[in-house]
């Protein structure tokens, strides 16, 4: 199903379409396959949305130590991580989730976010670059993509 839905992603160019795909991508991640683990992932994502970080990363943690291989739980520790400005611990976590999933979006688009911000537009092009490959019509990519590059022919001042 996962597969599938990403063919179909890759192939998507209208907004409507590549929001409905990603929802459905989206469905399947955020099931960790147990009900406790699904509980513990509720109840972090919970606490995120309730700006309690500290909480959100300690279900998170719960999750990846009870369920290393699941790149949901790593992701959203990084988005914890990120949103409590810890960007480090976030970039660590996020690598982790490419290391699971490759063709995890949210990861993706949340390290070429971080590379940016720290000044490194060669590593943001390349999650970029990654992205374009899962979604060339990924709405606002391709404007993404052009700065960054004319940004990198044109070099430093």
């Amino acid at each position: 199903m996962l597969d599938e839905l990403f063919a179909r992603l890759r192939e998507a160019t209208a907004p409507a379409e590549i929001e409905a795909l990603q929802d459905g991508i989206w469905q399947i991640w955020l099931t960790a396959g147990h009900p406790v683990l699904d509980k513990r992932l509720e109840n972090g994502m919970r606490a995120l949305s309730a700006d309690e970080y500290t909480l959100a990363i300690q279900e998170f943690t719960f999750l990846i130590e009870a369920a290393p291989e699941y790149a949901e739980g790593w992701n959203k520790r990084a988005t914890a991580y990120y949103l409590r400005g810890e960007y480090k611990a976030s970039l660590r976590d996020a690598r982790q989730v490419l290391r699971r999933e490759p063709r995890h979006f949210g990861a993706l688009w949340g390290l070429a976010i971080m590379h940016r911000m720290l000044g490194d537009a060669r590593g943001a092009l390349r999650y970029l670059t990654r992205l374009e490959q899962l979604c060339p019509a990924w709405p606002g990519l391709q404007t993404q993509l052009r700065t960054l590059r004319n940004g990198l022919r044109e070099g430093p001042g």
